[in-house]
């Protein structure tokens, strides 16, 4: 089913408050589409919009996206609101930057219910309504860090390298149904992304790692000159919506392709380089 153009399109878009969430809802509103906007805090978002936002067309929602009956209910406020569901955008999410060794238990668990346990609960509210309708798309948002990884970001890798493969298999699962499924994969925005009030630092460091403390006040000094344009990648974001067809994967920007294309390379030496080695493992052939 192709995106509506015979009536505003209903959108159920999640962590809105700032970055591209916030500039995916102000341009969805511009479009004059409807949007119900989940966020920690809806009065941040209403802040964050200003004045002249027209109030018919969007859907505000507090929620804390680890809660499925929240979820639920959010989802359900919206098609009651609007009579339907046309796309869903699983943006939530936050930085972490730490060694592995430096990493707790709570932490790990606070980042993979956001970034794992949250999307499958927006899917499991989002799906049966799209199926149905027999159309829809879904757009998850991960990273560059989703497709490849580096030191200090083992966490953060962990929750986005999940998001992939959910996708992926998603992606096969509903496309009888009409259903287009996109991965997005930033690389830096000039967003807040990498602000000390939204990326994540370890509760307790160790001396042996000093090249990651390095890197983390590396990025906290990169804030405020990303190559990424918040305005740009959200227009991008909604573009590829639009045309309802397109790769399965959204790159955006070009670090982000300059690191995929490092990582398919070195993947394709990889997979050469075992390629003798590989069958070893087989029972003998019959």
């Amino acid at each position: 089913m192709s995106f509506p153009t015979d009536r505003p399109a209903v959108w159920f878009v999640t962590g809105t408050s700032r970055g591209l969430g916030l500039e995916l809802v102000k341009q969805l509103l511009a479009r004059g589409d409807r949007v119900a906007a989940t966020t920690r805090s809806s009065e941040r978002l209403l802040a964050a919009l200003g004045d002249g936002i027209d109030p018919s067309r969007l859907l505000p929602l507090t929620v804390d996206l680890r809660d499925e009956a929240a979820v639920r209910r959010a989802v359900g406020e919206t098609t009651e609101r609007w009579g339907g569901l046309d796309v869903v955008v699983n943006n939530a999410g936050y930085g972490f930057l730490a060694a592995v060794e430096e990493t707790g238990d709570r932490e790990v668990r606070d980042m993979l219910d956001v970034q794992v346990v949250g999307v499958w609960n927006v899917l499991r509210a989002a799906l049966p309504i799209l199926r149905e309708r027999r159309g829809g798309h879904i757009v998850n948002v991960s990273s560059i860090l989703g497709l490849t990884a580096v030191p200090g970001w083992a966490l953060y890798c962990a929750g986005k390298f999940a998001l992939e493969g959910l996708s992926e298999a998603l992606a096969a699962e509903v496309a009888d149904f009409g259903v287009t499924v996109t991965i997005v994969e930033p690389g830096y925005f000039r967003t807040e992304f990498l602000t000390e009030d939204s990326l994540a630092l370890p509760a307790e460091t160790t001396a042996h790692y000093p090249a990651i403390r390095e890197m983390t006040l590396d990025h906290l000094e990169l804030q405020g000159s990303q190559l990424g344009d918040p305005v740009k990648g959200a227009g991008a974001i909604i573009g590829r919506v639009l045309a309802g067809e397109g790769p399965l994967r959204q790159l955006l920007g070009s670090d982000a392709h300059s690191y995929a294309t490092a990582k398919v390379e070195a993947l394709r030496a990889n997979v050469e380089a075992t390629a003798l080695s590989a069958p070893a493992t087989d029972f003998p052939a019959a």
